[in-house]
């Protein structure tokens, strides 16, 4: 007789190991989770109903939780910026920077439009510069000490990534890399969002194409993989992450993206 086989971030919930999907596929995704001894990596991954689940680490207490949106970025698409110099693009309280700086990086940009709300640890840490009351749209090289960066990470909100893509990426270094969050909330027409979070599956998958081909025909970079994020944004909006490089890069690999999929799979993993 075969064994039942569950999804493991469900069966983590039902035990009530952790109390939601969300926090199960964070704990999944850093490797925080072993199943009969072995860690398991992928949340979607499928397990005996019987099996033993042990939580192999202590949840790290980050700044804030959209920390967890960049660990599922690194994970995802194999990142490591380890010794690399990083931007953090709407840094607010500094979830972004902080996984940046847990993983090695040699320098983080922290730059937000806002002031104040950056957390005292990572502004007392040597290894970031604070750019507050900074207009993303405005940076330049010069304000990056004169070089390109290696890595941009990107958690803006109330503003389209239209208006963000084509700045930053004169800021990347040739084979650099760029992690962004993809709030549909800001990139459809106002009437399109409903008491400012948007529901509809087909509005999703509109909005990662949409994006996609601005990426392709008016900006110099290249989309080359994309996912979800764990966690919804505080209004409830599912949002998605995109893997971009220089139209030049040399060292990402192109990943087959199938968006109906994704916002499906998106849709399933959040709910």
């Amino acid at each position: 007789m075969k064994k039942k086989l569950v999804r493991l971030d469900k069966l983590i919930v039902k035990r009530q190991i952790l109390l939601s999907n969300t926090l199960a596929q964070s704990y999944i995704e850093e490797g925080r989770i072993k199943v009969d001894g072995i860690t398991i990596k992928k949340t979607a991954s499928m397990v005996s109903f019987d099996s033993s689940i042990k939580v192999d680490a202590p949840e790290k207490e980050w700044v804030s939780r959209g920390a967890h949106k960049l660990i599922r970025a690194l994970e995802h698409f194999d990142l490591d910026p380890s010794g690399l110099t990083c931007v953090d693009i709407g840094a607010s309280t500094g979830g972004f920077t902080d996984v940046l700086l847990s993983r090695g990086a040699k320098t983080v940009y922290a730059v937000d439009v806002g002031y104040g709300q950056f957390a005292w640890k990572l502004r007392n840490d040597p290894r970031v510069v604070v750019m507050e009351r900074t207009n993303a749209r405005h940076l330049n090289i010069e304000m990056l000490d004169g070089e390109k960066v290696d890595m941009i990470v990107s958690d803006a909100s109330f503003i389209s990534l239209k208006l963000l893509l084509k700045p930053l990426g004169t800021l990347l270094a040739e084979n650099g890399t760029m992690v962004v969050l993809v709030k549909p909330q800001f990139e459809v027409t106002r009437e399109k969002v409903g008491r400012g979070v948007v529901q509809d599956p087909l509005l999703h998958e509109e909005t990662l194409r949409d994006l996609s081909s601005f990426i392709e025909t008016e900006t110099e970079l290249a989309l080359f993989n994309a996912t979800y994020s764990p966690i919804r944004g505080p209004e409830g909006n599912i949002e998605f992450l995109f893997l971009l490089g220089t139209k030049s890069n040399t060292i990402i690999k192109h990943a087959n993206i199938d968006f109906k999929k994704l916002v499906k799979e998106a849709h399933e993993a959040t709910q």
